[in-house]
């Protein structure tokens, strides 16, 4: 079967990805500030995450066919992590390229 969200959680990490170095070009990749945002996130998103997803007693079923099946830690599917990559990181470039824009301007 097809893991239909571990396809959609590495598309949108590609997708971001490639959109910061061909298009958008802002430089967040190369700023601490960026990485320490990561690390908060990370460190709210594991213990929320880990809660909702917990093998024992889930707040939120995923489809065998729809993940990997690959989790860590706390049961988090390792999609998870891709998607809250992607999402974060296309805001905080969507951000930075309209306060470019506003300084140009």
């Amino acid at each position: 079967m097809v893991e239909e969200y571990l396809l959609a959680a590495v598309a949108a990490a590609v997708f971001v990805v490639l959109l910061e170095l061909c298009v958008l070009r802002t430089g967040l990749f190369t700023r601490p500030a960026y990485w320490v945002t990561m690390v908060i996130v990370l460190a709210f998103q594991i213990p929320v995450d880990g809660w909702l997803t917990k093998l024992d007693a889930p707040v939120v079923l995923y489809a065998d066919w729809a993940i990997s099946g690959v989790r860590v830690p706390w049961d988090i599917p390792v999609e998870d992590f891709l998607y809250g990559f992607a999402m974060v990181t296309a805001v905080l470039m969507m951000w930075e390229r309209g306060r470019q824009a506003r300084e140009q301007a």
